[in-house]
């Protein structure tokens, strides 16, 4: 499956029914992530990575791996060797909040295919899908 495929199969999805257990065994067998918001302060990343993000208030970003999300090993919030890793990092996630109508919208250097998340008929999210990048 391709990530244009996949997006367009999740393509005006409810909020909170964005994905079913086939998408997400279909976005892992594939490689690839899904990524869209959840109530005011989450990322929730899907298929090839299950996991979620705090992002309260949009602005924050992500290193998406082979291995997963890229975290913060310190103990420091303000960390120079994490700062230094986030920016040599090629493959970001940024999640902006109240954006072109939506209540979220992820923007990124990596191909990816975009769809839209309906909250009682209603633009909620514009998430994307991405492929995992190769180690």
């Amino acid at each position: 499956m391709t990530k244009e495929e996949l997006a367009a199969r999740l393509n005006g999805r409810e909020y909170l029914h964005e994905m079913m257990r086939i998408d997400e065994s279909d976005a892992k067998a594939s490689g690839l992530v899904v990524i869209f918001g959840e109530s005011d302060d989450l990322m929730e990343l899907r298929g090839a990575i299950n996991d979620e993000s705090s992002c309260f208030g949009g602005g924050w970003a992500t290193g998406i791996t082979s291995k997963g999300i890229l975290a913060n090993e310190c103990d420091d919030e303000d960390c120079p060797y994490f700062a230094a890793l986030m920016d040599a990092c090629k493959d970001k996630i940024t999640a902006l909040w109240y954006k072109e109508g939506y209540s979220w919208v992820y923007e990124t250097d990596m191909p990816h295919a975009s769809f839209d998340i309906m909250d009682d008929g209603r633009k909620y999210c514009r998430g994307i899908v991405v492929e995992l990048p190769k180690p």
